[in-house]
């Protein structure tokens, strides 16, 4: 976490702060606390603990969460806005294979990337058993859910509304989310990339399969 400057006196002098360092300072410790979590367990893990990883005082912290286990929220939300985005820019003359790998072959890699996906993986491999967290996985899929049923009434020139793009929008958030949990929970336990297969492949593949083809192929002019 950075150092407070002079910006940051200026703001606090004001009690003013934008909704955009607001956000990435929640992501950062929501990061922090993935990695407590992970270490230690959801339940030794303090909100104590929390704040001095990320150079805070408690009592600030609690001002941007209102429990421990909440500070698990923002990477499951940045996660779930992320593969959203993703999907919005699905062109209709491409596969779903091909759009999702083209997006991760031009994604950014860095140290800072790394680390928040790896924070994605511990907790979605911890929301299996840690109640508070799962509330926070299933929240983050109900926004999937949602924006998959806009992404797919679009391509299907039908109303986000109709009963059967709402069952496709189900039915693949459903694979998606399992896929996800079985991904990660095999990357925690070490097993080798090469030997679980593409995950977005396999994800593109599961949609066609759950919406009964209806999804994941391109579409015609």
């Amino acid at each position: 976490m950075e150092n407070s400057g002079r910006g940051d006196t200026d703001e606090r002098k004001s009690g003013v702060m934008s909704d955009k360092r607001r956000e990435r300072i929640r992501l950062e410790i929501s990061r922090e606390a993935a990695h407590l979590f992970w270490e230690q367990g959801v339940d030794a893990t303090t909100g104590e603990q929390i704040a001095d990883a990320v150079g805070l005082s408690v009592r600030t912290l609690w001002r941007y969460f209102r429990n421990k286990e909440s500070c698990a929220e923002p990477v499951l939300a940045q996660d779930a806005e992320e593969f959203v985005a993703v999907l919005r820019c699905w062109p209709r003359d491409r596969s779903l294979e091909d759009h999702l790998v083209e997006w991760a072959t031009n994604r950014t890699q860095d140290p800072d990337q790394r680390a928040y996906d790896l924070a994605v993986i511990r907790m979605t491999v911890l929301a299996e058993k840690e109640p508070a967290l799962r509330s926070a996985w299933l929240m983050a899929h109900d926004r999937i859910e949602r924006e998959l049923a806009k992404v797919f009434a679009d391509r299907l020139r039908r109303s986000a509304d109709d009963i059967e793009v709402r069952m496709h929008a189900a039915a693949a958030n459903a694979v998606l989310r399992v896929i996800s949990e079985d991904v990660s929970a095999a990357l925690m336990a070490g097993t080798d990339l090469a030997s679980i297969g593409n995950p977005l492949e396999r994800m593109a593949r599961a949609v066609r399969v759950a919406t009964g083809g209806t999804l994941g192929d391109p579409i015609e002019p």
